[in-house]
């Protein structure tokens, strides 16, 4: 009986190949869950982890040659958004598409089956509390130049002016472009309250960096959907004050499921992995997820599998709740603030 080949699409390079190993971790983590049950309609589950690259051009050459050379029979992406419509270009119709991250929220292609939080389902929550109880009201937007920051930022832009606030200013760099030093000014000039930076990986990292050597840190809040542990730890933990947080996902989580996830986690790859984190728990989700669609389709055909999207299946996850959407996040939002390198959840919803 041949196996179920399923293909984990991840950058191990550029901005967003932090993530990597985090991501075959917890990748590798649900494949033995499945096996160790009955497999995906009793057949046992091989996991290739393929690199998708540093461009949407790259992740669509590496989707397509995974389905023509490896014969997979699904796919699951932990990629940026970028690369989300050419990997649905080359898998249309031939294979199972799973989008893990959290995105923008636009309507996404019809063949993407998306499990990740939008981003208003992050933002609206956390930019109504740094209203009420940090009297925030001056917000500074900046990203990298590429959909999700921008289209993120511009949901973010309505929510300010739900809130009473304002946005004093808006700057974009390319990926992997390390020079802030205009944006930096920017800020400065703008004496705002609060920065909501969106950049992708390495590039928040260095930004973080940059922002706190200006000497911002100690007087400007710093809000974003697009830190995690993995980031944090790429940084000293005097760069992280005044910085908060929102996400469906944290280690920290004190919840039964997280706590069984963590020390499944911790058992499978000893006491020092790859930080847990929800770009990486992401995809544990969407293996788990992909799994359940194609056990209530009966069918690996993604045009039978297209009939159970936006429907409620029941996958592993370690966000405290077991019902999956396929589409949509629908997980609880929390928002955090950083104490050095601890998340302390302040407010969730």
């Amino acid at each position: 009986m041949r196996s179920v080949r399923i293909g984990l699409l991840v950058p191990l390079s550029g901005s967003a190949g932090l993530w990597a190993p985090s991501a075959e971790a917890c990748g590798r983590l649900a494949v033995s869950e499945l096996n160790h049950a009955s497999g995906i309609l009793r057949r046992p589950i091989e996991l290739l982890v393929i690199d998708a690259g540093e461009t949407g051009r790259s992740a669509g050459c590496a989707a397509r040659e995974a389905v023509d050379d490896l014969a997979v029979d699904g796919l699951v992406g932990m990629v940026p958004s970028y690369a989300r419509d050419p990997i649905a270009a080359a898998t249309r119709g031939r294979v199972p598409f799973v989008y893990t991250p959290q995105f923008e929220g636009l309507a996404p292609d019809g063949d993407v089956m998306t499990t990740g939080e939008t981003a208003d389902e992050l933002m609206a929550p956390a930019i109504q509390w740094l209203s009420e109880f940090k009297r925030a009201r001056r917000f500074f937007l900046c990203g990298n130049d590429y959909i999700w920051p921008r289209s993120s930022l511009q949901i973010a832009k309505r929510l300010i002016a739900r809130f009473g606030g304002t946005v004093t200013g808006e700057c974009y760099a390319p990926v992997g472009v390390h020079d802030f030093d205009e944006m930096l000014d920017r800020i400065k000039a703008t004496r705002s309250d609060v920065v909501v930076p969106v950049f992708l990986g390495f590039d928040c990292i260095a930004f973080s960096r940059a922002f706190c050597a200006a000497g911002l840190s100690r007087h400007v809040l710093r809000f974003s959907p697009a830190f995690d542990e993995t980031i944090v730890y790429g940084l000293d933990s005097s760069e992280t004050e005044n910085l908060f947080v929102a996400s469906s996902y944290f280690a920290s989580l004190r919840s039964r499921n997280n706590g069984a996830f963590l020390e499944r986690y911790y058992t499978a790859f000893g006491d020092n992995p790859p930080p847990a984190n929800g770009y990486g728990e992401s995809c544990y989700e969407g293996i788990h997820a992909l799994a359940a669609l194609i056990e209530r389709a009966a069918s690996f055909d993604a045009r039978h599998l297209k009939r159970f999207y936006g429907r409620t299946l029941q996958g592993r996850t370690a966000r405290g709740v077991e019902a999956q959407p396929v589409v949509g996040g629908r997980h609880p939002v929390y928002l955090a603030e950083l104490d050095g390198y601890d998340f302390a959840v302040v407010a969730s919803r």
